[in-house]
């Protein structure tokens, strides 16, 4: 048990990386296996996620059609408001929705992820560190740099130069060029987001955040 319990109806930034900077996403398919990860295991769900694939595709359906159907009248263990996958760690900002929400959802997320790559690798053992840290946000405008400061990860890391390059954070959900039925996140009745403005808001901030980056870097070595 953690020893720092995590309130019902608070919102967490949520962070885990992989033991020793492995790198765990190496491809697309890694990051979308993620993607549906997070989306299915945000309900209570006593369906193992490979046993729902497995009957998604029993049923010739689409992954979003298919979770749409099994999904209704479910318990919600957290909100998702925004995400960043990165090659070797992940950013999530949570909303614990019910006792103990996102601790399950957590432990759901990772072992599941953790099973399908030991399989695809043929190896053994853990993927992710010990336990993820989480970090509560406290005000509205916390909660606005926290999220810009995961969109901003990728092209921080230089692993894109625009921020809708990068297809595997939230970014374009808050752009509002993610389809109804694609969407993972929720965050209207927490953040007040206009997509043009919230694109200026993103970008002026890049050329800082990576000098802030290559500071860190200097203080580190």
């Amino acid at each position: 048990m953690r020893k720092d319990l995590l309130v019902t109806g608070e919102i967490y930034h949520i962070f885990t990386r992989s033991i020793a900077d492995f790198q765990i996403f190496n491809n697309k398919n890694d990051f979308l296996r993620m993607q549906q990860l997070i989306k299915y295991y945000g309900i209570k769900n006593e369906m193992r996620f490979s046993d729902f694939i497995e009957l998604r595709i029993v049923q010739k359906d689409g992954f979003n059609n298919f979770f749409e159907i099994i999904s209704k009248d479910k318990v919600k263990l957290v909100q998702i408001i925004a995400y960043c996958f990165m090659p070797t760690h992940i950013h999530l900002v949570l909303k614990q929705l019910i006792e103990n929400g996102i601790s399950s959802f957590m432990s759901n997320v990772l072992n599941s992820y953790t099973r399908y790559f030991n399989t695809l690798h043929k190896r053994k053992g853990p993927l992710w560190e010990s336990r993820f840290k989480n970090v509560v946000v406290r005000s509205d405008e916390q909660l606005q740099h926290l999220v810009r400061y995961i969109h901003l990860n990728p092209t921080t890391a230089k692993l894109n130069n625009k921020l809708e390059d990068w297809p595997f954070s939230s970014y374009k959900e808050y752009l509002g060029e993610v389809n109804d039925l694609t969407t993972i996140c929720q965050f209207s009745d927490v953040l007040e987001i206009k997509p043009s403005l919230y694109r200026k808001f993103t970008n002026d901030q890049i050329s800082y955040q990576k000098e802030l980056a290559k500071i860190k870097n200097l203080l580190i070595e």
